[in-house]
């Protein structure tokens, strides 16, 4: 049966038909809590080093590798953006882990996925490279193509 199929027929049966879920309606199955912005697109969940999947932020001061091409704009308010995008009740989809052993993650709250909030508001972009199963790119088309 088709997507369309399923939604005439979920009509006709009374159910909701079909909806991918969005930015702003993420919601994943583990709950978080202590929860602090390190910086724009890293948490800090009571010890835990959580990076936001498939984004990258401005780097603080002094944290730019020599050699490595640092996204450009205010660290502080892509900082100050993502900590304002932790309150409330936050959920946690764990993908992986990276190379400095941080914990690569969607995570959701009252604004949406975080990943998305941060392409949203301008304070990241979007990094297909670091998108594992595009993952974010599902979550937030709108603000990622």
């Amino acid at each position: 049966m088709t997507l369309a199929g399923a939604a005439v027929l979920g009509t006709i049966v009374g159910i909701a038909p079909w909806r991918a879920a969005t930015a702003k309606t993420a919601v994943y199955a583990e709950r978080i809590e202590g929860c602090r912005a390190i910086d724009g697109d890293t948490l800090d969940c009571r010890g835990e080093r959580i990076r936001l999947l498939a984004i990258d932020a401005p780097e603080l001061p002094g944290h730019c590798r020599s050699g490595r091409r640092c996204v450009a704009g205010d660290p502080a308010a892509s900082t100050s953006s993502l900590s304002e995008a932790l309150d409330g009740q936050l959920t946690i989809d764990r993908v992986g882990e990276d190379r400095y052993g941080r914990t690569l993650a969607r995570v959701a709250g009252r604004k949406g996925d975080l990943s998305c909030w941060q392409i949203k508001s301008e304070h990241a972009v979007y990094k297909a490279e670091w998108d594992n199963g595009l993952r974010v790119a599902r979550s937030c088309p709108s603000e990622v193509w």
